[in-house]
């Protein structure tokens, strides 16, 4: 009995403190800091378009920038309901940002049809792409990273939607530092490629969060 008893002391005494999991509301209000912090810090350096009182004159640019900034604060709050097993009880918050890319989705259409007649392509194409891509790496990197210490059962989804909120980072900075008003080519090499990102973020969230 005394040899029971001071095991149980001794486990008692090894037991680690475990800090409590955050709240996902404030673990997402983290991703979105971090990245309005980051978004503005590489406008700093790259600058921002020479265009930008013109741009913010037109209605469907400002429509599309609000929608990229609905689409990206929604998935970091889904990110954060997904980094949790049983999704804090809110499944539906979760999967809003399907519903809030849809509205993103016909702003674009929107956009697109009002352009006519269609605004002059610019010279350049995949380069969009690729440097929206490598602005996205990092918010891509910490919202993974943070992601895994947490115990999704939604991984797939959980990759997406991680992938889907640092890529609209992206996004917007490159809208707000390319003298562009194309909407075909916005569509073409930016949103597409969204898309595409999105999709893909389901393997890495196989890969990188199930546990």
């Amino acid at each position: 009995m005394k040899d029971l008893e001071q095991l149980v002391a001794e486990l008692a005494d090894d037991a680690a403190t475990v800090k409590p999991a955050p709240h996902p509301y404030l673990l997402s209000l983290k991703w979105i800091g971090a990245g309005a912090v980051y978004l503005a810090v590489s406008l700093a350096v790259s600058g921002l378009r020479l265009d930008l009182a013109h741009a913010l004159a037109q209605p469907w640019f400002i429509a599309e920038i609000v929608a990229l900034l609905l689409v990206f604060v929604a998935t970091s709050f889904s990110a954060g309901l997904l980094a949790f097993p049983d999704l804090h009880q809110k499944r539906s918050l979760a999967f809003a940002p399907a519903w809030m890319f849809v509205l993103f989705l016909l702003v674009i259409l929107s956009a697109w049809h009002a352009d006519n007649p269609p605004a002059p392509l610019p010279v350049h194409s995949f380069e969009c792409t690729l440097s929206i891509t490598l602005v996205s790496l990092l918010p891509a990197v910490w919202t993974f990273y943070a992601m895994r210490k947490f115990a999704s059962t939604h991984y797939r989804w959980a990759g997406s939607i991680a992938v889907l909120s640092a890529f609209s980072v992206g996004a917007l900075w490159l809208r707000l530092h390319e003298v562009n008003d194309s909407i075909v080519h916005v569509v073409e090499w930016h949103y597409l490629p969204m898309i595409a990102a999105s999709i893909l973020g389901l393997w890495l969230g196989k890969v990188l969060l199930k546990w």
